[in-house]
């Protein structure tokens, strides 16, 4: 049986509502923190689309305020407590993301993670979910001076790997996944089944690519 023949020599993922559903756990974080502050819940679908823009967009969807809020720091941090606590109770792979990761392997194509999530909790969550051990690199939000959209994170993911940006693929379901993407040269596949929760909508990213499916990725990444 013939090889396929990949159009990429590389594959970048963000984590959080691209890579694994980790929003279950997120929102349950930030439900803790809302009823630690005698505050009621909020249904899992309105806090769902805020889980791609972490503890930032979670608080400003849960309590109403932003980062320059006097109480925006304090909030963050217990947040954050809570989260640690329960990393990997609900969060995991989106359907097909297992047999497009193993086949990426199959194929010795490098695949790596790019996100802005700290590594405080980028390490263990990915190591739990047995990632860590085969990504060909794992990039966090505090790993190099910058973050999303900045493009230094995304070229330093394609420096460890040794990937060309402009031979590369970069997935995510924010629109700073995309701007980042674009920024390090990589052509960028939108994640719709993502969270993709910024106000501008999906088709004015500006991606490549627009996906239902991670399995979608197999007829882009490799010739027919």
């Amino acid at each position: 049986m013939m090889s396929s023949i990949p159009l990429f020599e590389g594959v970048f993922f963000d984590l959080d509502g691209t890579l694994a559903d980790t929003a279950p756990d997120l929102v349950a974080a930030a439900n803790r923190l809302l009823i630690a502050k005698n505050k009621l819940p909020m249904p899992y679908e309105s806090l769902r689309p805020m889980a791609s823009a972490g503890a930032r967009g979670l608080i400003q969807k849960s309590f109403g305020i932003d980062k320059e809020h006097p109480d925006f720091i304090s909030l963050r941090d217990e947040f954050l407590n809570y989260y640690e606590e329960a990393l990997l109770v609900h969060s995991k792979l989106y359907e097909g993301m297992e047999e497009l990761l193993q086949k990426l392997e199959d194929e010795k194509l490098p695949w790596g993670i790019v996100t802005n999530k700290q590594k405080r909790f980028t390490v263990p969550l990915t190591e739990k979910m047995g990632l860590m051990q085969r990504a060909h690199c794992v990039v966090s939000g505090d790993t190099t001076p910058f973050s999303k959209p900045h493009p230094e994170p995304i070229l330093h993911a394609a420096r460890l790997t040794k990937v060309n940006p402009q031979k590369a693929l970069y997935v995510g379901d924010d629109i700073r996944d995309i701007v980042s993407g674009k920024a390090a040269g990589m052509q960028t596949a939108a994640a719709l089944y993502g969270y993709c929760g910024c106000n501008e909508p999906p088709n004015t990213w500006g991606a490549n690519y627009q996906i239902q499916h991670p399995r979608e990725l197999q007829q882009i990444i490799f010739a027919k």
